[in-house]
């Protein structure tokens, strides 16, 4: 690939990507939307037309690995393993 081909590349690969970016920003504006409307209205499920939406309440357990690397860093290390991976990112 040429220079000039790889330029017209970054370029567009930039430009798409703002283009997800602002798309991304204006789907979480209309979800934001449709959760402040039933938080004001005190629901957390609602049928509007053909469809139902949920907002519910969900608790997960997570696991603390700061905290048990602090209380029991010899057995955090011995269950720990490298990855290894490669980073893809454009500077200019």
């Amino acid at each position: 690939m040429s220079a000039n081909e790889m330029i017209k590349n970054i370029e567009a690969l930039q430009e798409m990507e703002a283009f997800l970016e602002e798309v991304k920003n204006e789907t979480e504006a209309l979800r934001d939307s449709i959760k402040a409307d039933m938080l004001a209205k005190g629901i957390d499920e609602m049928e509007v037309g053909q469809y139902i939406v949920r907002w519910t309440p969900v608790l997960t357990t997570r696991f603390d690995s700061t905290g048990f690397k602090k209380s029991h860093g010899d057995l955090y290390k011995e269950f720990t393993k490298q990855t290894a991976s490669r980073r893809f990112s454009i500077s200019c």
